[in-house]
């Protein structure tokens, strides 16, 4: 197996897999037992999110296999993982659109939303065409909902009705797109003897790494932040961001999940040769991805908060929806696609 190629993926995937499943585990076990020592909330809390970040890591393993089927085509692979994050972000905007009243009028322009624009948006990832997909969205799909509500002919709440569409398919289809799009990025790596790119051509070489590979780093980087800010939370947090929004949220959680994803992403760089980052970039990197997680979180715990919903859905009875386990990676997908296509795409 060619080291630079798939190696430090399944390396970094199995063993990520490997510590997500123990975790599980002893969740499991814990709950099965009365511990006087621990807040039963906190360890249902704790072990639902290691559920649901299990089971999108073992869906980006089963993509790795089905490639290694196929001969090991990784067009195969970039088709299986645009379809599956296609599949998410279809389930999320119903789940965000059903949580919230709409009105008869409303129904044709969600059905446009759901059944054209979502699937047209990772046609064009797929087919990795930058210009169109960063636009569609944004652009034309904006003004289509608006001028497709207005000839509804019911002015009722028309801002509120808009607004609400125009998010929900912006956060869960246009923002969770990018995720997928960095498969199809041509990146170059900076061989300089500084850690600060400069912009000597020279300096860069084509970078050998697996795309699929910058995707899991990306994920697990999210995940990791995600289960480190809990964490934080519930062991030494006490300065609470916005308690009207998320009561468990502290300033010591933020801070301590962005200082140690970014240690997390430079040790991850310096074991696995998976990014093309320097090690300073990929602190970087992980500082910035951990803080646009939290803010997805805080933002779609507001956006419940007003609703008046525990969870966005109920995909699995027991278990929060969908659009719970992705909002981290929906914030943090765009930022880290564009961070790293502005410095190291290939011109």
């Amino acid at each position: 197996m060619d080291w630079k190629g798939t190696g430090p993926s399944i390396t970094l995937l199995g063993l990520y897999l490997f510590l997500l499943a123990a975790a599980w585990l002893v969740g499991l076990l814990v709950q099965r037992r009365s511990m006087a020592v621990i807040d039963p909330a906190i360890v249902r809390a704790f072990h639902r999110r290691v559920g649901g970040n299990l089971t999108i890591c073992l869906i980006l393993a089963v993509s790795l296999m089905v490639d290694k089927a196929f001969g090991g085509s990784w067009g195969v692979e970039k088709v299986v993982l645009v379809v599956f994050f296609c599949l998410v972000s279809f389930w999320a905007l119903r789940e965000f659109i059903t949580m919230t009243p709409t009105r008869r009028a409303d129904h044709r322009t969600l059905f446009w939303m759901l059944f054209l624009f979502t699937p047209l948006q990772y046609v064009l990832v797929g087919l990795n065409r930058y210009e169109l997909y960063t636009v569609v969205i944004p652009v034309y799909a904006s003004l289509f909902v608006a001028a497709r509500v207005a000839f509804t002919d019911d002015p009722k709440r028309f801002l509120e009705r808009i607004a609400k569409i125009q998010f929900g398919l912006f956060v869960c289809v246009y923002a969770l797109s990018h995720a997928p799009a960095l498969l199809y990025l041509n990146l170059v790596q900076w061989r300089g003897t500084s850690q600060l790119p400069r912009t000597d051509p020279s300096q860069f070489v084509a970078w050998e790494g697996s795309p699929v590979g910058l995707l899991i780093f990306f994920v697990v980087l999210v995940q990791v932040s995600d289960l480190l800010h809990f964490l934080w939370d519930r062991l030494v947090g006490k300065q609470v961001i916005a308690p009207k929004i998320n009561p468990t949220k502290t300033w010591e959680g933020l801070i301590g999940s962005a200082c140690c994803a970014a240690i997390f992403s430079m040790m991850i760089h310096l074991v696995l040769p998976i990014t093309p980052f320097t090690w300073l970039g990929a602190g970087c990197m992980g500082l910035l991805v951990s803080v646009m997680a939290s803010s997805g979180s805080m933002t779609m715990s507001a956006i419940k908060r007003d609703r008046g919903v525990q969870d966005y859905g109920t995909l699995v009875q027991g278990h929060a929806g969908v659009l719970d386990r992705i909002d981290s990676i929906c914030f943090a997908a765009p930022i880290f696609f564009h961070v790293t296509r502005f410095f190291l795409n290939s011109p």
